[in-house]
C-alpha cells in the first residue's frame, strides 16, 4: 500500500483505474489491523491500486472527503467514487466490496 506525500499525488493516483483509499493514523488499532489485511490480499488483487492517507499529515485532503472516523475507506473507479466504509473489514468482506464497487 502506498503512503500518499502531497495532495497532487493522491489527485494523480485516486483518478486512474480501481483505487482503494484507506485515511487511517498511526495510532489507530483498527486502522492498523485494515492494513494487515490489505497487505495480505494486496498482491492477488493486481487491478486494484492500495493507498493510504495519514489524517494527521493529510487534514486538508481528510476534510474534502468529510472523514470523521477511522479507517474510513472511500473505493474510487477512473476517478469516480463507487464505494466506501468505515471499520475494518475481514478478508472475505473486502474481496466481496471490491466485487461489487470494481465491476
Amino acid at each position: 500500500m502506498k503512503n500518499i506525500e502531497s495532495e497532487d499525488e493522491f489527485n494523480d493516483l485516486s483518478n486512474k483505474g480501481s483505487v482503494y483509499v484507506q485515511f487511517s493514523a498511526n495510532w489507530c488499532g483498527p486502522c492498523k489491523v485494515l492494513t494487515k489485511t490489505i497487505e495480505s490480499i494486496e498482491d492477488s488483487q493486481e487491478d486494484i491500486n492500495f493507498i493510504k492517507v495519514d489524517v494527521d499529515s493529510h487534514r486538508e485532503i481528510a476534510q474534502n472527503f468529510g472523514v470523521r472516523s477511522i479507517p474510513r475507506v472511500i473505493l474510487f473507479k477512473d476517478g469516480e467514487q463507487v464505494g466506501d466504509f468505515v471499520g475494518a473489514k475481514n478478508e472475505n468482506d473486502l474481496k466481496e466490496i471490491f466485487q461489487k464497487s470494481f465491476k
